[in-house]
């Protein structure tokens, strides 16, 4: 890709940007949330067609110029976004052959389509059954389906865009296991990701853009790469500790939930959340690990205004008194907040502005004793907050949509904020986010905790809980297995509780 610039409306998205992916290679793209990445593979993949830039993409030797995504393809680069483009009610079958039927006449040659299938599923390394409806397997494997996808139309330049983000690190591995397997079968990957260990272990070329600019191209092979310097070619400066320092203020129990018990909401025989006990004080930051699937989600969506399952039990306390939260708003009035971890579907509304957004989930606030909003003090409101966490957008009237993922978080915990919480649950906030944006929204908790709130973090990552927690609980299959103050904690003795089921101390913890 040569001299591409890229403009939209108010912002320079690419600027003269320079990018070379040698046959046969990992090569990894990275910069911060907003840095230009995802537009400049939108641009290689025809989502942002010839006309609309300026500069040159050479594929194969030859001048490109793909008008959409179906020539792009037609020459070999697949795409595979952040957002799984999968249909949940269809089978695993039709998804991987979608717009690319096996056609037998005018109809479709279903017996070629599931055999076809199934060898990409073993290339995959998957085993399951073809007629399977994606809605029934996890993300991982959901993942690898969007592979098989990409190589059922003989890909020879894939783009992955943080593929590993909803991962657990088993599923990640095997990925990075797959990517390495293509590598050797002579197909091209590009790879975005803000995993900086994933891509130092993978990548045999790393690029960097900032600001919408070209940085730097680093050649993993000279034995002089490492995530420092990734970092500081990322920032612009070293990030010398990952997570800020804190001087915690605890004071008395501020949020508490005793004997929680929730069932599945379509399998109602399954429990979910088994007798839960969770005490959160003021000012502490409390962090929820366990496994994929092990019920952390699941158990603050149900207690968050019962949002998730089917309640059978329990009671909730804030400062001392039982409260009720048998819906959404009065979950709020309550002084309860949630970020989900799938900002897009549950945290945003991809279609409102900014200052919308932000004001969302407390209309009253921004009405006050009239039903007309004041828009006046809605809009420095949310100028505040644009400055304040540093929202990449040029005007508080941009839509949701046409931020980073990295910005878009950002709203969501402006959005939350807004309402005045007292207990704030951030559920996986720094998934798909720069390691700059992560010390932002670390150093955003701390100054939470510090003024009283008491914040629960639910993460997959156990160095990000280590590293911004008081206390930590762990939960297996619905069921918390143990509680450590962090100071006292290490990644082993967390795992062992998060998977007790070999562990007689995890047996006894729980």
């Amino acid at each position: 890709m040569r001299h591409i610039t890229k403009e939209f409306p108010g912002v320079k998205a690419l600027d003269d940007v320079n990018f070379q992916v040698k046959q046969g290679t990992i090569h990894s793209l990275c910069g911060e949330n907003g840095a230009g990445k995802s537009t400049l593979m939108k641009v290689l993949s025809g989502v942002w067609p010839h006309g609309t830039y300026q500069g040159d993409i050479v594929y194969q030797g030859e001048v490109r110029r793909f008008k959409n995504i179906r020539e792009s393809e037609a020459a070999g680069i697949g795409i595979i976004h952040q957002e799984l483009a999968l249909i949940p009610e269809l089978s695993i079958a039709e998804n991987i052959f979608l717009g690319n039927e096996i056609k037998q006449g005018v109809g479709i040659d279903w017996f070629q389509t599931r055999k076809r299938a199934v060898e990409l599923l073993r290339e995959v390394g998957l085993d399951d059954d073809p007629d399977t409806p994606i809605k029934e397997i996890g993300v991982g494997k959901q993942q690898l389906v969007e592979i098989a996808k990409a190589l059922s139309k003989n890909v020879k330049l894939l783009i992955l865009d943080e593929p590993t983000s909803a991962l657990n690190e088993e599923e990640s591995a095997h990925l990075l296991d797959l990517m390495r397997q293509q590598r050797q079968s002579g197909i091209s990957q590009i790879m975005i990701s803000h995993k900086l260990n994933e891509i130092a272990a993978i990548s045999d070329a790393i690029t960097v853009i900032r600001d919408g600019k070209t940085i730097e191209t680093m050649e993993v092979k000279d034995g002089n790469v490492d995530e420092d310097r990734i970092i500081h070619s990322m920032v612009g400066r070293p990030l010398d500790n990952r997570f800020p320092d804190r001087d915690p203020h605890i004071g008395e129990v501020l949020f508490e939930i005793r004997d929680w018990r929730v069932y599945h909401p379509v399998n109602t025989e399954r429990l979910i959340c088994k007798n839960s006990n969770i005490q959160v004080r003021s000012g502490e930051v409390v962090g929820l690990a366990g496994l994929m699937g092990s019920g952390r989600t699941e158990l603050a969506r149900s207690v968050f205004g019962h949002s998730y399952g089917i309640f059978e039990s329990g009671q909730t306390f804030m400062e001392g008194k039982e409260i009720f939260m048998r819906s959404v708003p009065a979950a709020i009035e309550a002084g309860l907040a949630y970020l989900p971890e799938d900002r897009k579907v549950q945290g945003l509304n991809l279609l409102d502005d900014i200052k919308g957004e932000v004001i969302s989930a407390k209309l009253k606030k921004a009405t006050g004793s009239t039903l007309a909003i004041d828009w006046h003090t809605v809009r420095q409101t949310a100028e505040e907050y644009r400055q304040n966490l540093r929202i990449k957008s040029p005007s508080i009237d941009n839509l949701i949509s046409s931020l980073s993922g990295g910005n878009m978080q950002k709203v969501v915990l402006a959005k939350w904020m807004y309402t005045d919480p007292k207990v704030l649950i951030l559920d996986e906030p720094t998934r798909g986010i720069d390691v700059g944006a992560k010390f932002e929204i670390y150093t955003l908790i701390g100054k939470l905790a510090a003024a009283g709130i008491g914040v629960i973090v639910i993460s997959s990552e156990l160095p990000e809980l280590l590293g911004i927690t008081d206390r930590i609980y762990t939960i297996f299959e619905g069921k918390v297995t143990g509680v450590f103050d962090t100071k006292d904690a290490d990644q082993e003795s967390l795992m062992r509780l998060m998977n007790p089921t070999t562990s007689k101390s995890g047996s006894a913890a729980a």
